[in-house]
């Protein structure tokens, strides 16, 4: 805590115990008041501005400085000033003291509780930014909530000043108005309680509920609105509580909650179980870059204290091996498994022919709530003569049986820089084109210069700033035409691997007909709770966003299963407060929270801490020296912000950070933990001590250093 607000403490604390030491609580009681109230009446007659002033002040004091008292001055305002202008006395000035308390309780405590509960605050601050004003209503004008507790917990809010003090104004007036009249008799009232009436007490109540009713109300009025041309073929009872369309990781994770939770589900697929992540994405992919990573140490046996290392590659029998350790994993996602735990699974194509009506290869199956969890393909942009060179992508580049001798490989982001490498490492000669400045533009500048340096030793040879234009081809073979930095320049290839994105699975499964629009990113457009213009039809996954991660798919089918079955109830917001990823190159690119880049951009005031594996033992016994630990975390603070690793096993040694960030705990936290050694997580706990050394107050340790001296 800083000196100013350390002088502000202090302050505080002196007008407090100046209250309790000169027992000022003595002339807020009822009987105190009652008692006075003649010569109170008589210099009001006197001096009705000079009292009616003094009035105001005490009241404001009292309520800034959260003092019990308030309801006594609201009656004695109505004693001493009548109905009319004690209700303006104490409207105004309970108004303001209340917006000082709030601003009191901002400057000393929001930092301080910021810091201790970090992104665990982010959905509160989410609901204050969007229904703030509705929420202070309520809380004012049902008088249960204590006032001077809504003023503190408000003030550790981001909600504006002008906000708080309008509606506080507006909501604390019928209570203030039942209380100045209720002072005007003060003569007959033997105590507090009597004010307020069973039925006046559920009046405010149901006021204070007003604006949420009318709320849900509007809900339930625009939600009939959607579903009135489809009211008549609304079945009065359903064959399944649940359908869910697709079955990669977000379709499968959902009919596996939905069946732990004993509902009848069913699970429908077009093509293969497990989606694109068990049969051409993360599965195979990690299996051919385990090949490429074994081939490139073997190629490198002399970094590791061997004279040489034969190698006998046959590209054939790597792919073979890829397709093994699919059907090894395929188990784990098969309709035998699925059906075990008591899932209806369907083979078949999907199309939603009504709100509550899923026809399976035309045979209609009625259903309470439907999960849209199609995942996406990849994009294929229409350059012309493209198709023609029979472009491969992630979807089909497992069925080459012979390794390219030229492969050119068109984007450079994760899926295009981890194919790359692993083709080069097994032999090909390729070229990766990307049309941005940079390999990863969604990281930081040195994280792309560290990443395209690494490739480039690897064989690959990167060509940023490239635009395709075209792709010609003749006899002699393919060559994709790029506009460069330098003019128009032709790559020659064999074949052409496609990696610039993927675009949702949106088309062919009724979605136009029921009037589900999509996003301009091409993905089904959904609210906070997954939910589309259809309550009960629900998307998640790839097909739904923002993020296209398997881990983030089976994240969201928990809030879409829930919502689908229980949202009549209650519903849940997803929470993508703490995304993290990790691109599989050789070194590992992994992140959460903010780059350096983007706290920049977003004006977050940050400071960089970092750690370079260079210096960390294990890495440097197993040869993997290379890359380093970046933290970002507020000036001062050990809160953290954001990570990036890059080096071997960065994904692994993410964890603790995205659990750390999850959980509102600090880098001090991960200092005071127990590392194995030795382990790559150490480099975890280095980078907090490096934080600690950077932050340990000079002059503490000058004290230290003298106190030490004067023992020996």
């Amino acid at each position: 805590m800083n000196r100013k607000r350390l002088a502000a403490l202090g302050a505080l604390l002196l007008l407090v115990g100046l209250y309790l030491g000169l027992d000022l609580g003595r002339f807020l009681d009822l009987a105190a008041l009652k008692a006075q109230l003649g010569d109170l009446q008589d210099l009001r007659a006197r001096h009705p501005l000079a009292l009616g002033a003094a009035y105001f002040g005490a009241y404001v004091l009292v309520t800034a400085l959260s003092i019990p008292g308030a309801t006594v001055m609201t009656l004695g305002a109505g004693a001493l000033f009548g109905l009319l202008w004690g209700t303006v006395l104490v409207s105004f000035a309970s108004t303001v003291g209340a917006t000082l308390a709030m601003l009191i309780s901002r400057y000393l405590l929001r930092d301080w509780v910021r810091d201790r509960f970090g992104e665990r605050l982010r959905p509160i601050d989410e609901g204050i930014a969007r229904e703030g004003a509705m929420f202070l209503t309520t809380l004012r004008l049902v008088p249960v909530f204590p006032f001077f507790l809504i003023n503190l917990a408000l003030g550790l809010t981001p909600m504006g000043v002008g906000t708080f003090y309008a509606v506080s104004q507006l909501a604390m007036f019928p209570a203030t108005v039942v209380y100045v009249n209720a002072g005007t008799q003060l003569a007959q009232l033997n105590g507090l309680g009597g004010i307020l009436s069973p039925g006046l007490i559920a009046s405010f109540v149901a006021l204070g509920l007003l604006p949420w009713f009318g709320k849900w109300v509007a809900r339930r009025l625009r939600l009939a609105r959607v579903v009135r041309p489809w009211r008549a073929e609304r079945p009065r009872r359903f064959d399944t509580n649940l359908v869910v369309i697709g079955a990669g990781s977000a379709g499968l994770v959902t009919a596996y909650i939905a069946a732990a939770m004993k509902a009848k589900v069913t699970l429908v697929e077009r093509h293969k179980m497990g989606g694109d992540c068990l049969n051409t994405g993360c599965v195979p992919s990690k299996a051919l870059l385990r090949t490429a990573k074994l081939v490139a140490q073997c190629r490198h046996a002399e970094d590791y204290g061997v004279r040489k290392a034969e190698l006998d590659l046959r590209f054939s029998d790597v792919m073979g091996r890829v397709h093994r350790v699919v059907q090894a994993v395929e188990p784990h996602d098969s309709v035998e498994r699925y059906r075990g735990l008591g899932v209806d699974v369907r083979l078949g194509q999907a199309r939603i022919t009504s709100p509550w009506t899923v026809e399976i290869d035309g045979e209609p199956l009625t259903c309470r709530s439907i999960v849209i969890a199609t995942g996406a393909a990849p994009f294929v942009p229409p350059i012309p003569g493209l198709a023609d060179a029979d472009p491969l992508t992630s979807d089909n580049v497992w069925e080459l049986t012979e390794l390219p001798e030229r492969l050119l490989v068109l984007g450079g982001g994760p899926i295009g820089c981890e194919l790359s490498q692993a083709f080069a490492r097994l032999g090909s000669r390729v070229t990766q084109v990307e049309r941005g400045d940079r390999l990863l533009r969604r990281e930081d500048p040195e994280v792309s210069e560290l990443l395209a340096a690494r490739l480039a030793a690897d064989g690959v040879d990167v060509r940023t700033g490239h635009d395709a234009l075209r792709v010609e081809s003749d006899a002699t073979g393919h060559r994709l035409v790029c506009a460069g930095p330098d003019g128009e320049v032709a790559f020659l290839f064999d074949r052409i691997l496609v990696a610039v994105g993927r675009r949702a699975r949106t088309a062919g499964f009724g979605l136009e007909e029921l009037g589900i629009g999509t996003t301009a990113r091409g993905t089904v457009e959904v609210d906070e709770y997954l939910q589309t213009r259809f309550p009960n039809i629900l998307a998640c996954g790839d097909v739904a966003g923002p993020y296209q991660f398997t881990h983030t798919a089976a994240h969201q089918a928990w809030y879409a299963t829930i919502n689908a079955l229980l949202g009549h109830l209650w519903r849940f917001k997803v929470d993508h407060s703490v995304v993290p990823w990790a691109t599989f190159t050789d070194p590992e690119v992994a992140r959460v929270g903010l780059s350096e880049v983007e706290a920049r951009d977003r004006g977050v005031p940050h400071e960089v801490t970092r750690y370079d594996l260079a210096e960390q033992d294990r890495a440097i016994a197993d040869g993997a020296a290379r890359g380093f630990i970046k933290v970002l975390t507020p000036p001062g603070k050990d809160r953290i912000l954001g990570v990036t690793i890059v080096g071997a096993h960065a994904g692994d040694l993410l964890a603790e950070f995205v659990l750390a960030m999850r959980h509102g705990l600090g880098l001090g936290k991960i200092l005071g933990t127990i590392h194995v050694y030795p382990t790559l997580a150490e480099a975890n706990k280095a980078v907090a001590g490096a934080w600690r050394r950077a932050h340990t107050p000079a002059r503490a340790l000058a004290w230290l250093q003298r106190y030490l001296a004067w023992r020996r």
